[in-house]
């Protein structure tokens, strides 16, 4: 069992950074890929980016790259989220997930059915 819990959400003007974390407990932090994902009122949940369990692969979706970062501390077990350049369509909950893909499958993990473990979420909201 793992649990995952996010935090560093907030309200933030267009243009605004922030970071969000990820804490992880449970099982061995390093074996898991880690994704982050968000969701929007009255919209599916939509992939934001996966990193591997070592931290070499990492990948994003369109709508992000560029802008944000995904990165991980396994000494830490928290993986964190440095989004920069917010706009007020980045406005989600953002949610933490942890699943088993192997490094060579990590670019293929985009789909919340691929995950296994999930936080709560941590809201950010961007105002124009």
């Amino acid at each position: 069992q793992v649990q995952l819990v996010e935090s560093g959400g907030g309200l933030v003007q267009a243009g605004d950074s922030l970071r969000l974390s990820c804490a992880a407990s449970g099982r061995t932090f390093s074996s898991l890929a880690m994704g982050w994902f968000r969701q929007a009122p009255g919209k599916e949940r939509e992939f934001v980016c996966v990193i591997s369990g070592s931290g070499s692969v990492t990948y994003y979706g369109d709508s992000v790259k560029g802008r944000f970062t995904i990165s991980r501390d396994n000494a830490k077990n928290t993986v964190y989220l440095q989004v920069n350049s917010l706009k007020p369509e980045d406005t989600a909950v953002y949610y933490c997930a942890a699943g088993f893909a192997p490094p060579n499958m990590v670019v293929r993990t985009t789909s919340p059915t691929q995950y296994i473990y999930w936080g709560q979420g941590t809201q950010v909201t961007v105002s124009s």
